[in-house]
């Protein structure tokens, strides 16, 4: 696991040092810091390799290495665990301010800052925390290519909606644009779209990795899941149904009602790999 400080941090620390507002900057640091540790340790909990920690202008990025393998309550978990761990800073400085141990001042800077960072990470606007969880969330109760389609999607405009915001003040005559909102919306914006043309790959990874739906299906003695399709269903529709914690069988049915196949879903999933496909957005 590699700490790396994004280029802009490094500038932004040196900007502090010159007007004065390091001892804050660092506390903010600290909080990030305990933050993206909280994410890290609960992927480790949960056997996953972590890559790096990296830490951006206004927040960090714990980079992890799960290849599609994790269940939905398990990202929850992991996502929720980093504010968590600002809540319990929160908690902490809050039993020092009343004991009357510690700069009051400082401790109160602490406890905005921790709670500034925890409800900004769990708005739900991907790549933030409060976005991941409710990926995952939705993921157990809809087909998951359709997760990832509207979920991206809907952070997608929501990040316009943050530019927009930074931008309101300028156009309404009433000030200046609002800086920082607005490199947050700029960040977000791209974060998304990236995601979102990345949609084929994290769908294509999570099909590859389908086996061990099934594997865990069978050892917890689930009943599969059925999906209807007709002769004539291109398998991209098929697979489009699929859930991420329900292992399926695909019966096939003619247009008399009939049915003519029960195929288990790795078999459209092998025809699917074996077959000269389109994009499927």
């Amino acid at each position: 696991m590699t700490l790396s400080l994004h280029p802009f941090f490094v500038i932004l620390m040196l900007f502090s040092v010159v007007t004065g507002h390091f001892l804050e900057l660092i506390t903010l640091f600290v909080i990030v810091f305990i933050h993206e540790l909280g994410h890290a340790g609960a992927a480790l909990m949960y056997g996953v390799r972590i890559r790096s920690i990296q830490f951006l202008p206004f927040g960090g990025v714990v980079e992890i290495e799960d290849q599609g393998r994790l269940s939905a309550w398990k990202e929850i978990v992991i996502a929720a665990a980093g504010p968590l761990q600002n809540g319990m800073m929160i908690l902490f400085a809050l039993l020092l301010r009343l004991a009357g141990w510690g700069d009051g001042a400082f401790l109160s800077y602490v406890i905005y800052g921790n709670a500034m960072i925890a409800l900004f990470n769990l708005l739900p606007i991907l790549p933030l925390d409060g976005g991941k969880i409710l990926q995952s969330a939705a993921s157990l109760f809809f087909p998951y290519h359709r997760t990832l389609l509207w979920s991206s999607r809907i952070s997608v405009g929501a990040s316009v909606i943050v530019i927009i915001c930074a931008l309101a003040p300028l156009f309404q005559g009433k000030g200046s644009v609002q800086l920082n909102l607005l490199l947050i919306g700029i960040f977000l914006l791209y974060s998304n779209w990236v995601d979102y043309r990345n949609l084929p790959y994290r769908f294509t990874r999570f099909l590859m990795h389908r086996e061990s739906m099934y594997t865990r299906s069978r050892a917890d003695g689930e009943l599969a899941q059925p999906i209807v399709a007709d002769p004539a269903k291109h398998l991209d529709s098929i697979l489009r149904l699929l859930k991420r914690e329900k292992y399926h069988l695909i019966y096939v049915m003619n247009e008399r009602g009939k049915i003519i196949a029960v195929l288990p879903e790795q078999r459209i999933i092998s025809a699917y790999f074996a077959t000269d496909r389109t994009s499927w957005i």
